[in-house]
């Protein structure tokens, strides 16, 4: 369960919902509106810390780090985990790497044809 709440900061983080300076909510009363453990998420947060996301002052809070590029860095940290659970699932299925960079070129023209029919 810790790890959905680290994965939920992270996204809103790197979407730019949460910017740098942000204030999240305490420990108690983000554990409240989730009925989970103080302990859950205190772990997320010390977790989120450890990996520079979040930065927490005693008496102050937690808040989103104010550090250049986060967003960036932590969307290219979830494209290095997509990447490599691709790489894995490929493997099982007996793909070559060319092929693998077929069905991802295939993907990001998929990706492409979309975006321009939602613009239209």
């Amino acid at each position: 369960m810790y790890q959905q709440i680290q994965e939920q900061i992270r996204e809103r983080v790197a979407l730019g919902d949460w910017p740098p300076g942000y204030e999240l909510p305490s420990i108690r009363q983000l554990a409240i509106d989730l009925r989970v453990s103080v302990i859950t998420v205190k772990r997320a947060y010390l977790e989120l810390e450890r990996e520079g996301v979040i930065v927490t002052q005693q008496g102050k809070g937690s808040q989103v780090a104010a550090q250049a590029g986060l967003g960036a860095r932590l969307l290219a940290g979830d494209l290095e985990r997509a990447l490599d659970q691709v790489a894995h699932l490929g493997a099982q299925l007996g793909l070559s790497p060319a092929e693998l960079q077929n069905r991802l070129e295939e993907a990001c023209s998929r990706r492409q044809t979309a975006q321009r029919k939602e613009q239209e």
